[in-house]
């Protein structure tokens, strides 16, 4: 379920609200940022093989008010969309999503990136925010294309995007730095008649 509200006064993002089974998506908040760094931290090293390399202040205050400006940019200029991922019942933040490199005139696309808290580790909760945010960019934005990627090695991720429909399309070689090092992916995506059953 999608929930969109008008512009908040005290939040530069709008209020966005996507729901369904265990996992609640909104628009980060300044407010988040002691529960998001807090989840972050413990995490780190369940994370950073699959992640860039984290700068030594990524989990500041300062570092979080900077990203939520261009957060809140982004959404303004259609350029990405990025949410938090809570669960529905406890209101705990467990990790968060994203879609990105929105490509508007010929190519209709956009790319998900997504992370989650060790604690919250494979209990559905990715899973439920990648369909929940694959809905709203065929749904809200009009997208024709999702693409996602992730490291060869990275089983977990893969059997996500193949279980919700997402076809795997190649192999890049060097295609992102993680942990430093340039690494290979998989590439994967799904097509919007794919998803809804529907022409496009």
């Amino acid at each position: 379920m999608i929930k969109i509200t008008s512009r908040s006064d005290s939040m530069p993002l709008p209020s966005i609200r996507l729901e369904g089974g265990k996992a609640m998506l909104r628009p980060p908040a300044p407010d988040d940022w002691h529960e998001w760094s807090a989840l972050r931290s413990e995490s780190r090293a369940f994370l950073t093989p699959w992640e860039p390399l984290w700068p030594t202040d990524s989990l500041s205050e300062a570092v979080y008010n900077r990203r939520m400006r261009r957060i809140s940019a982004e959404w303004r200029d259609d350029d990405a969309y990025s949410f938090h991922v809570f669960d529905i019942a406890t209101g705990r933040l467990v990790g968060g999503i994203g879609l990105s490199q929105i490509k508007r005139g010929i190519a209709q696309s956009g790319v998900i990136g997504y992370w989650v808290g060790h604690r919250y580790a494979r209990q559905g909760y990715t899973i439920e925010a990648t369909r929940l945010v694959t809905n709203f960019a065929f749904d809200k934005l009009s997208l024709h294309r999702v693409e996602a990627t992730c490291i060869p090695g990275n089983d977990a991720s893969r059997l996500l995007l193949e279980k919700l429909g997402f076809k795997r399309e190649g192999y890049a070689r060097k295609y992102l730095k993680i942990a430093g090092e340039w690494a290979d992916h998989l590439l994967f995506a799904v097509i919007q008649d794919e998803w809804t059953g529907k022409p496009a």
